[in-house]
Order: C-alpha cells, then sequence, then structure tokens
C-alpha cells in the first residue's frame, strides 16, 4: 500500500493490524497475530488469528476478543 489509501480506509494504526472479513466483506476480526512481541518470550503462533479463522470457517461468531495489535505507528505521508 505504497499511497497509504487502503490503510487510511480501514484506519490502521500500526504495523500489523490484521483484519479478517467475511464473505460479505463485512470484518469480522481486527487485532493482533497472536500475544507475542519483540520484548516479550512468548513464540509466534498466530493463536488469535487461527481462532478468529476457525470461527469463521465454522459459521459461527467470531466471540473471542478482539485484542488490538501492537507494533510499529504508521508513518503517514
Amino acid at each position: 500500500d505504497q499511497t497509504q489509501e487502503v490503510a487510511k480506509a480501514y484506519l490502521a494504526a500500526c504495523t500489523p493490524d490484521i483484519y479478517l472479513f467475511d464473505k460479505d466483506l463485512a470484518c469480522v476480526y481486527r487485532g493482533r497475530l497472536d500475544a507475542a512481541t519483540p520484548k516479550n518470550d512468548v513464540p509466534l503462533t498466530g493463536r488469535d488469528l487461527r481462532n478468529a479463522l476457525d470461527g469463521l470457517l465454522a459459521g459461527g461468531a467470531i466471540l473471542e476478543e478482539q485484542i488490538p495489535s501492537i507494533g510499529c505507528n504508521i508513518k503517514w505521508k
């Protein structure tokens, strides 16, 4: 997204900022990939996104708490 048009349209705040859309293009998940950060020893698993994907594919509601992403702020042009 070199022009930052998409990031601005979805109000992205940092990288990574994960969005998951259903078949109707409704945003059903926005949050972190998992609990791993550069400053902790938590392994990178993708658990939060995986749980959201599993819920979506099972046809149910995504019940998991959507924890905001933590990352580098986007440097707006």
